[in-house]
């Protein structure tokens, strides 16, 4: 069974974003290796949500509370998070709502900007990451798989997609109002991941040309020479800061790259600049929010820029919900047929079983080869309505009396009562607290 443990910018605080991005990156290999529930486990974490999709093993209410219990101690423990404030700011998901969740992630539905272009490439990223750390699962690659899939239609096939929207879109629409001219601004960007990528490309749209780039992980040269930019140096990024009317930081780095000491130094360097804009992009921080106001800095950071989060053109985002509700439908139906694949895989292995015996005697009567393939047609034809009758039950939530039907009529084993019960609801799969599955445990 798959569940999803959730903290995102609508149910935790940024703060408590802010720490689980810090410590969680390889906490998913632990949980997997040490847990007794967890089959699997993929971790997504990105500027506002934190989110861990878990392949377990126990279907019962008791066997899913233990492994969200087990998994947020481990989060916690390793962000250094107050396990209580973590339980408060988690939902919980399972069974169906899961993949309806996942799917409007990956199409940006549930982004601070709706439709934002950055989260698909987060989704692909975290399965990536899941694989090379051997932590996922056949489950989840399907579904991850589909999401990305479902992500793709919505961006070629709804006005969403077209909207070329992002975070770093957002934060540099709500700078125009403190830069007169983007033509003559001269730019520091400090990081060369994907969000610098982005960053850049947006820089250029606006028509920014005097561009130089920072990097804490010694990545600069090559970064600037790829993106015909110019590079800092170490020893010059005071310099460079002192001189830029806006610096852009989008570093994964854990520590503060900017903070008040280097904005202190800067404004000593001779012909420093008297005031810039400084735009934090990191999660966790780049920037310590000390430094507004020091040296004449401005301070836009990711909490101040999801605050302005413009409402969307609902006609595009209906369009989108309405192709994750179809995509998400589907794949539960899919889901939902291949419960039944070994019922009919049984029936089917039985019947031809009995074909082989009595092509065997027929073949010692003598009979000619027109009447044993008939006897396959007519086996063929016996498994076909069965078969396509097993797959709509399926899609209906019936699975179990499939099995129970394979069972009573065929005898074909244990096996099949007990896939039957498998298959049974064995939760209600609407969002509930962490809290709650606490409780179900008294």
């Amino acid at each position: 069974m798959l569940i999803c443990l959730t903290a995102n910018h609508r149910n935790a605080s940024f703060d408590l974003l802010e720490k689980l991005s810090l410590g969680t990156s390889d906490v998913a290999k632990g949980l997997v290796e040490h847990s007794d529930f967890v089959q699997g486990a993929v971790v997504l974490a990105t500027c506002n949500r934190f989110e861990a999709y878990l392949d377990i093993d126990e279907p019962l209410t008791a066997g899913i509370s233990l492994a969200v219990e087990e998994a947020a101690e481990t989060f916690g423990s390793a962000s250094g998070t107050d396990v209580a404030e973590l339980r408060d700011s988690l939902t919980v998901l399972s069974g169906d709502s899961v993949a309806d969740h996942l799917f409007a992630v990956s199409s940006g539905l549930e982004s601070v900007v709706v439709g934002e272009d950055e989260i698909a490439g987060q989704v692909k990223r975290a399965l990536t990451t899941a694989r090379l750390s051997g932590t996922t699962s056949s489950d989840l690659e399907r579904l991850f798989q589909r999401a990305s899939h479902t992500s793709r239609d919505v961006k070629t096939k709804t006005g969403l997609g077209g909207a070329g929207r992002s975070l770093v879109r957002l934060a540099l629409d709500l700078a125009e109002s403190r830069v007169t001219d983007w033509a003559q601004t001269r730019v520091l960007l400090v990081g060369t991941g994907q969000y610098a990528r982005v960053t850049l490309a947006n820089l250029r749209e606006r028509g920014v040309t005097d561009i130089r780039v920072y990097s804490p992980s010694g990545r600069a040269v090559a970064f600037a020479a790829k993106q015909q930019i110019a590079p800092v140096a170490a020893g010059d990024y005071l310099g460079a800061i002192a001189t830029a009317d806006v610096v852009i930081t989008c570093s994964t780095a854990e520590t503060y790259v900017l903070d008040a000491t280097h904005l202190q130094a800067a404004s000593s360097v001779p012909g420093a600049f008297t005031r810039r804009l400084v735009i934090d992009l990191g999660l966790p921080r780049n920037v310590d929010p000390l430094v507004s106001g020091v040296g004449g800095a401005e301070l836009l950071d990711l909490e101040t820029i999801s605050l302005h989060a413009p409402l969307d053109e609902l006609n595009a985002e209906s369009d989108a919900r309405a192709l994750v509700d179809r995509a998400a439908a589907e794949y539960r139906a899919g889901k939902a047929e291949a419960e039944v694949t070994p019922a009919v895989v049984a029936l089917r292995s039985h019947l031809f079983d009995l074909l082989d015996d009595e092509l065997g005697r027929s073949r010692d009567r003598g009979d000619s080869e027109e009447t044993q393939k008939a006897l396959r047609h007519l086996v063929g034809v016996i498994l076909h309505s069965p078969s396509v009758r097993a797959r709509e039950l399926a899609r209906e939530g019936r699975s179990a009396e499939v099995f129970a039907a394979v069972e009573t009529l065929f005898g074909l084993g244990a096996a099949a009562a007990t896939r039957a019960a498998a298959a049974a609801p064995a939760l209600d799969t609407a969002p509930v607290s962490l809290e709650s599955y606490r409780r179900a445990d008294g």
